[in-house]
């Protein structure tokens, strides 16, 4: 099974607070999906979720090669994450972020030079890779952490606003480079406020039906 099927899942940060995702039951097939939604409506946490860095506390998450999200391998070797916040080590140079991701992925030294120069290359960062992160502008870094992430050519790729405040030209090489990487059985889920990825995505999810307005909200931006 080619797909990430969500069944009946249910998180909460605190056992007092509020549930952030109820009942979620979805299944993510081969392609691009976009989820959609207003700030705070479990977008960023099901994305973790689907990556194993949270646990539902109700519910399953069964992934395409059958691990749990929460095993040390499918981490490793299946899933591509690029944060919000992005992460990439900041003494490193950009090329050694790339290389790291490959090692722990478990590929060989041959694969990882080749790939680290395809993907730096693929995305416009060839002659940025002796460099360290904090020397790059703010475009250039993301485009970084979206190599980091393709390095080890992961089945399933999740990002995390991977164009957030990106000018045009910046976000059309990241479309091309997603385009290009997501064929067969891939599945990629984004998160993302940018209707200019909408083009990208085979599914569109509207995250905005699984949390309600705050009414107050309403209010204060005008709204009837």
């Amino acid at each position: 099974m080619s797909a990430i099927v969500c069944n009946e899942i249910w998180f909460r940060y605190d056992a007092r607070a509020s549930w952030i995702i109820e009942d979620f039951s979805h299944e993510f097939r081969p392609g691009i999906v976009v989820i959609k939604g207003a700030s705070g409506c479990g977008k960023s946490t099901l994305l973790r979720m689907l990556a194993g860095y949270l646990q539902p506390a109700r519910g399953i998450i069964t992934t395409p090669s059958g691990r749990p999200p929460t095993c040390k391998d499918y981490q490793r070797q299946e899933v591509g994450f690029v944060f919000q916040q992005l992460n990439l080590l900041p003494l490193a140079s950009v090329e050694r972020n790339l290389e790291m991701a490959g090692s722990l992925a478990g590929l060989n030294s041959e694969i990882i030079r080749s790939r680290t120069q395809h993907w730096l290359q693929t995305l416009g960062l060839g002659e940025f890779g002796k460099r360290r992160p904090s020397s790059l502008s703010g475009g250039q870094q993301q485009r970084a952490a979206i190599a980091r992430a393709l390095v080890k050519e992961p089945e399933i790729l999740l990002l995390d606003e991977p164009t957030s405040g990106l000018d045009d030209l910046n976000t059309q090489v990241i479309c091309r480079a997603l385009q290009t990487f997501v064929t067969g059985s891939r599945v990629c889920v984004i998160c993302s406020h940018d209707a200019r990825l909408d083009s990208l995505a085979h599914e569109i999810l509207d995250f905005n039906r699984f949390l309600p307005l705050e009414g107050h909200l309403l209010s204060l931006a005008g709204a009837a």
